[in-house]
């Protein structure tokens, strides 16, 4: 089966600002496709209003309707969209399926290392540039010095391939002047993994990962805390001869449907029609018939039940969010799940520090790491906050407005 490379991916605009935008996407299928797909979306600052998918298991065919800014970047939306599809060898000016059979290069990793002066706000800032830049940040580790100085070390990958480039450097550097000034002291350069290894975050204590990010907390024991609203999930074989039918109802979020496709893509689910539509009052429903990776229902009771139950908590409670004690300090603890290939959630530490900076609070330290809590593997931002005189705001609205700005509903 052939198609036209230029409408593998097809981004038609909105004509009048709040309308949808439409996503077309035809290409072969792979499971983990449209996880794949929703997260570079999400990356993109943009939200899915609605989606229509169907595939017969070799080819497949997603509309998304989205919601972006003036701002959205189109023409690299689109490159990002296309090189998350299979891929295919040209002829003719026609692409074909081509199965993948060699794993991708791992990308290399810089360190990018900055000193400068500290000031609110800061690192919001640097977090932002990098995103704009296409630089995915895998490690930070930022202190403040007592004359208020401030010295980052950030462990980032190029999406774009061009950080060995010194021109990618400087240009890299000059975004962060026109932000830092230019009395900022920066140092680019490639690490090898023993570097990384060496540059292991620290000990994240027992009793925080059972009862801060405890995965299997029971639903009557999550109601006290920050989630979604309660969601309705429910499993039918009857249906459809051939698919079970997954329908949920659920509390509309950012990365909504990121957070279900993740999951599905973990357990090795296909997808052969879905329908996604954001309703009033920001509620969901989504309707999806699938399949097993050998193609057949899943008629399996535990199976079953596995399944909805890490729906149900992905939905209620996509990240997890607290405050605690750090010896006299007070830290604010983020954890991001991680999916089995090894990426995340993106534009999280983005939100965080935001959501810091618009509550007028300073950061002091900062740390990302990944650990593996139970059976499943998180990336955990630390983030040490400055008391300075004390912490005039309630713990419990730093932790609300931290989970708004990162459910989407600041």
């Amino acid at each position: 089966m052939g198609i036209l490379y230029d409408d593998v991916v097809i981004v038609r605009q909105s004509e009048k600002e709040g309308d949808s935008s439409v996503i077309t996407v035809n290409c072969p299928d792979k499971t983990g496709l449209g996880c794949d797909l929703c997260r570079i979306i999400l990356f993109f600052g943009l939200s899915i209003v609605r989606v229509d998918s169907s595939t017969d298991g070799k080819w497949c065919y997603i509309v998304f309707w989205v919601v972006g800014k003036p701002s959205t970047r189109w023409g690299l939306l689109k490159k990002r969209l296309l090189e998350a599809c299979p891929s295919c060898s040209s002829a003719s000016g026609l692409s074909f399926y081509q199965s993948e059979s060699q794993t991708p290069k791992p990308p290399d990793v810089f360190l990018l290392k900055f000193c400068c002066f500290d000031r609110r706000g800061l690192l919001h800032g640097v977090t932002q540039v990098l995103c704009e830049l296409e630089l995915t940040i895998k490690r930070v580790k930022v202190s403040t010095t007592p004359d208020g100085r401030v010295m980052d070390l950030f462990f980032i990958t190029d999406t774009r391939g061009l950080m060995h480039t010194k021109k990618r450097q400087e240009d890299t550097k000059d975004n962060l002047r026109a932000i830092l000034g230019e009395s900022i002291s920066c140092e680019i350069g490639m690490v090898g993994p023993e570097v990384t290894a060496c540059s292991q975050v620290s000990y994240l204590p027992a009793e925080i990962t059972e009862e801060v990010f405890d995965a299997d907390m029971p639903y009557e024991k999550l109601s006290g805390s920050f989630t979604s609203n309660r969601v309705s999930i429910t499993m039918d074989n009857s249906l459809s001869p051939a698919h079970t039918l997954i329908q949920m109802v659920c509390q509309d979020h950012k990365g909504l449907l990121y957070d279900i496709m993740r999951t599905l893509k973990d357990y090795n689910i296909q997808i052969s029609y879905g329908r996604f539509t954001e309703k009033k009052r920001g509620t969901c429903e989504v309707d999806l018939f699938i399949v097993q990776s050998d193609g057949k229902k899943i008629v399996d009771p535990n199976k079953q039940k596995a399944l909805m139950s890490r729906l149900q908590m992905e939905l209620l409670r996509p990240l997890r969010v607290a405050v605690v004690n750090r010896g006299p300090d007070t830290e604010l603890l983020v954890a991001n799940p991680v999916e089995l290939s090894g990426k995340g959630r993106p534009l999280v530490f983005h939100d965080i520090t935001l959501a810091l900076k618009m509550l007028n609070i300073c950061i002091f330290s900062a740390e990302i790491g990944r650990h593996l809590i139970g059976d499943r593997e998180f990336e955990v931002y630390r983030i040490l906050l400055d008391e300075g005189d004390g912490l005039s705001i309630p713990r419990n609205k730093v932790v609300e407005g931290v989970w708004k700005m990162l459910m989407g509903w600041e």
